[in-house]
C-alpha cells in the first residue's frame, strides 16, 4: 500500500506522546510520524495495509482532530 496522509492537529511532542500507543497499536512502531511543523500537522503513516478507517479512529480516540488528505 502507498502512504497514507492525514491533516491532524497533533501538534506537541506531549500530543505524539498521547498518540504513540494507539497508533503503534494500529499501524505498527516505525511506521508513522507526524510532522508538527508544518502547519497541517501531517500524519504519514508508511508501509502499511491498515484500512484509513481504523487510522482515523485511533487517532480520533486518542482526543484529535483527523482527515484524510491522500
Amino acid at each position: 500500500m502507498e502512504n497514507q496522509a492525514f491533516k491532524t492537529n497533533i501538534n506537541c511532542s506531549g500530543c505524539v506522546a498521547r498518540v504513540t500507543n494507539k497508533l503503534n497499536e494500529t499501524v505498527g512502531k516505525d511506521n508513522w510520524q507526524v510532522n508538527t511543523e508544518n502547519p497541517d500537522k501531517i500524519l504519514t503513516i508508511t508501509h502499511s495495509d491498515v484500512p484509513t478507517e481504523d487510522v482515523i479512529e485511533a487517532v480520533k480516540s486518542a482526543g484529535f482532530k483527523i482527515e484524510a488528505i491522500n
